[in-house]
């Protein structure tokens, strides 16, 4: 089970790879990165990644469980597996995609064990990269991550 250093490692070894960061949504701190930044600081683009995280795991457009009816959001959660799906408890959402004229932004949502908010950004050259590939391979390292 990797660590966030292993992790962003893997995560840089992905065909187009350009950039990575492990990310606490809730305080917008990036808690490790690699590689490059698509705006040349690392701690910006953690802090507007994670802004973009929070309103896809709290509006009810992408959220459905979050609505203003439903009580205060759940914590977005790692890969929601088909059974944790079925009982409820999985993430309101597992993954976002942003895409570019040159390339992919690909936001993984990471389960704990503790109550936390922490995805993976993976920044993916649009030439090089395979998008299906990196999804299955960010699903992959988040339900191995140990955050100590």
């Amino acid at each position: 089970m990797p660590g966030i250093d292993a992790c962003l490692h893997e995560i840089m070894a992905l065909p187009g790879a350009r950039g990575a960061a492990i990310v606490d949504w809730t305080s917008g701190l990036a808690l490790g990165t690699a590689g490059e930044s698509p705006n040349g600081d690392h701690e910006t683009t953690a802090a507007e990644t994670a802004e973009l995280a929070r309103a896809a795991a709290e509006y009810p457009a992408f959220a459905p469980d979050a609505g203003p009816d439903a009580g205060p959001a759940p914590a977005p959660a790692g890969p929601a597996t088909r059974e944790a799906a079925d009982d409820g408890k999985g993430p309101p959402v597992e993954d976002l995609i942003v895409t570019s004229r040159t390339g992919y932004h690909v936001l993984r949502f990471v389960e704990t064990t503790f109550d936390s908010s922490v995805f993976l950004h993976l920044w993916l050259d649009r030439d090089t990269g395979n998008l299906a590939l990196a999804r299955l391979r960010l699903q992959q390292l988040a339900e191995r991550l140990v955050l100590a």
